[in-house]
């Protein structure tokens, strides 16, 4: 548990002390991806002490959040229990809320493996999907996702993956895109795949342009009404 209490018998209160506590929501976060060595956690999150890691790592097993468990060719690994993998549908569902505040990233902003694929989970319609192999670029992070029958499938191309991250699947892409941090537009709806390309937003580098709106129907997060600052 975290070292302060908020001294109040409430269950959303048990969940701050358990992962409110800073940097303990993004290791959930990407321990949600796979289980990751703490060198995996530590490259992760670039701006974490290493300190405070093994700090959060230590207060997330004792919540019985996170488990530390041996993995073949991998030595000891963090993967979450049960009861922790069992916030990835609240994981998802603040992703979305948060994404309606996101503007344009702030100078030293990065985006990590876990943290798009993450994003990607985030903004999955499984009822608008369309079936295709996606390999999407953005900046240093490359991933594959497969879209197969209403479910999505991340594997990570580069930064080469950690050695729990999974392998790629066989079959070619069948289209490779490439984005800057706009690509938050396209998901976001401010914007169609034809500005998208036009305003080189994305680029589709490899296969039908025409893919493009199927990655958009695929991946989308419906405005919800965030107040401008002059009404707060």
């Amino acid at each position: 548990m975290a070292a302060r209490s908020y001294g109040q018998y409430c269950g959303v209160t048990t969940a701050v002390e358990l992962i409110g506590e800073r940097w303990a929501l993004l290791i959930v976060r990407d321990l949600l991806v796979g289980p990751r060595r703490y060198t995996d956690l530590r490259r992760g999150l670039p701006r974490i002490p290493t300190n405070i890691l093994s700090t959060r790592l230590k207060e997330l097993q004792e919540g019985g959040v996170v488990r530390r468990v041996p993995l073949s060719n991998c030595g000891l690994v963090y993967e979450l229990t049960p009861y922790g993998r069992s916030i990835e549908p609240i994981m998802l569902a603040l992703g979305r809320w948060g994404f309606q505040a996101m503007g344009d990233p702030e100078p030293g902003d990065v985006i990590t493996a876990d943290s798009l694929t993450m994003a990607l989970h985030t903004a999955f319609r499984a009822d608008r999907a369309v079936d295709a192999e996606y390999e999407l670029h953005v900046g240093d992070v490359a991933l594959r996702a497969s879209v197969r029958e209403g479910e999505l499938r991340v594997a990570q191309i580069a930064p080469p993956a950690p050695p729990v991250g999974g392998s790629l699947p066989d079959a070619e892409p069948d289209a490779v895109i490439v984005a800057g941090p706009g690509i938050r537009r396209l998901i976001g709806g401010e914007v169609t795949p034809a500005e998208a390309l036009a305003a080189d937003i994305v680029a589709v580098v490899r296969g039908e342009a025409s893919l493009l709106d199927s990655f958009a129907a695929t991946f989308h997060i419906a405005a919800s009404g965030v107040p401008s600052p002059e009404h707060e």
